[in-house]
């Protein structure tokens, strides 16, 4: 059971699967809020209602989960956003994560591997990806032409801002802290998800999930600064953020 009341906001339109999952969230400790479209939900953040996590219908009437994603990222709203659907299919997955999702989940797997997803994302990864305090990290981090300001969780590159989420920015402050040395694609993806996260796509279904990370990131990047080259490829096994000469 969940040893926290991580607030839960559930959203789809299937009135039994809602409420089933919805009761069984209740059973372990989450308070619940629920939606059966995506209009509302939306209503309920820009209302200035908070949630830890949103689990996300894809395929809804009216506005489907993707859409809902978009609106929520452009004002702003950085709640992590769990898909749940019957859409397996890899592009669907890829499209979700480009979009600011944190994971994609089918509604077929069992409900404890989606509860513990739950728990990894509102309890685990919140020290390093989201608000708060980093300890011994410091405030400001520089390299070359980029910084990064921990306690504001901004990114700058030659002096604008880049409009990175929060994972993100621990993916990037992650790199520049190994700057020129490779980071493979699991410490990457155990920095998002927690370590021994089950992902994906038969044993390193991470990968790709990853790979959707980075290309983002380096669109984000590049929407300043079309010659950015820093992320380099280390094919196999990862990525590496240049050492600076």
């Amino acid at each position: 059971m969940s040893d926290s009341s991580a607030r839960v906001v559930l959203v789809d339109d299937d009135d039994l699967f809602r409420e089933s999952l919805g009761a069984n969230l209740i059973d372990e400790g989450y308070e619940v809020v629920e939606f059966p479209e995506g209009k509302p939900a939306l209503d309920f953040f820009t209302d200035g209602n908070s949630a830890d996590i949103v689990l996300l219908d894809w395929k809804m009437p009216g506005m489907d989960g993707l859409e809902v994603l978009r609106r929520l990222r452009r004002t702003d709203i950085q709640v992590p956003v769990v898909f749940l659907t019957v859409l397996s299919d890899e592009v669907y997955e890829e499209a979700a994560l480009a979009g600011g999702a944190v994971d994609f989940v089918e509604k077929s797997r069992s409900l404890s591997i989606l509860l513990r997803r739950i728990q990894l994302i509102t309890d685990g990864p919140k020290s390093a990806v989201g608000g708060g305090s980093d300890g011994d990290a410091p405030d400001l981090m520089a390299i070359g032409d980029l910084e990064l300001r921990a306690d504001t969780r901004r990114a700058y590159w030659k002096g604008d801002q880049v409009a990175l989420t929060l994972t993100e920015f621990a993916i990037v402050r992650l790199m520049i802290s190994k700057a020129g040395a490779d980071v493979s694609y699991r410490e990457i993806y155990d920095l998002v998800h927690g370590r021994g996260f089950i992902a994906g796509y038969g044993a390193e279904g991470y990968r790709s999930n990853v790979r959707t990370f980075i290309k983002r990131i380096r669109q984000k990047f590049r929407e300043i600064d079309e010659d950015f080259s820093e992320i380099e490829n280390y094919p196999g096994f990862g990525y590496r953020w240049r050492e600076q000469g």
